[in-house]
């Protein structure tokens, strides 16, 4: 039931146009564009200096970005960004040119090229979201501020690490930059809902004053009927 309110929620927000707004993100200041932007469950981890990480960590919906630099098939760059609404200072960067995919994907043995790296960063991101119980994101963090994300699919009798990205926690100076959007972001979204409320409620009071006054003295019980 709360999915479906989630649901709801989205596809309101969808329905205006918030690219103005969008496009004074700081992420993407280096020319940048959003590949994908949706929040993930990730089981976060800490690891201490001489010791291994923990071995269950919580989970949490981290919003996760992939930026890509030219076309989504042809990049020249990539950048994945991951925030928390639950902690506005957590946020950790992936950045990741065709240098560092070959230096990747010789230790990692990966079979794929850095043009598929979106793709395949997108369907995995995916597969976490509608089959948890088969596809992880591992997010370990530690004391220094490196990262790592681990891509893992349970398989019943054993677990295979798929891909693994390094990250790293951003600057307090980009941290700032990053909330500052973020608050005013959620700011002019919510001044652009309140005039198209203010919109809808003049039209109401004079198609159906009664209506009006109906869903002001009990809103919620007009919207479950």
């Amino acid at each position: 039931m709360q999915d479906e309110r989630l649901d709801r929620v989205d596809s309101l927000l969808n329905s205006f146009d918030f690219s103005a707004i969008e496009e004074m993100d700081p992420s993407l200041g280096e020319g940048h564009h959003v590949s994908y932007d949706r929040e993930v469950p990730f089981e976060l981890r800490i690891q201490d200096t001489g010791s291994g990480p923990q071995e269950v960590g919580t989970l949490e919906a981290i919003k996760t970005k992939v930026l890509v630099l030219g076309e989504d098939s042809n990049p020249r760059h990539i950048k994945v960004e991951l925030t928390s609404e639950n902690d506005l200072f957590f946020h950790y960067v992936h950045s990741l040119d065709e240098a560092g995919f070959r230096r990747m994907q010789e230790s990692q043995k990966l079979m794929i090229e850095f043009s598929e790296l979106p793709t395949i960063l997108v369907r995995m991101l995916n597969a976490c979201i509608k089959e948890p119980h088969s596809f992880l994101a591992v997010f370990i963090m530690h004391r220094d501020g490196r990262a790592r994300l681990d891509f893992i699919q349970n398989i019943e009798y054993k677990f295979i690490e798929l891909l693994s990205l390094d990250f790293v926690a951003t600057s307090e100076e980009l941290v700032r930059q990053q909330i500052t959007f973020r608050y005013n972001s959620v700011k002019s979204k919510l001044a652009i809902l309140q005039a198209r409320l203010q919109d809808i409620s003049a039209l109401v009071k004079v198609k159906n004053p009664s209506l009006l006054l109906q869903l002001q003295r009990n809103p919620k019980k007009s919207t479950n009927k």
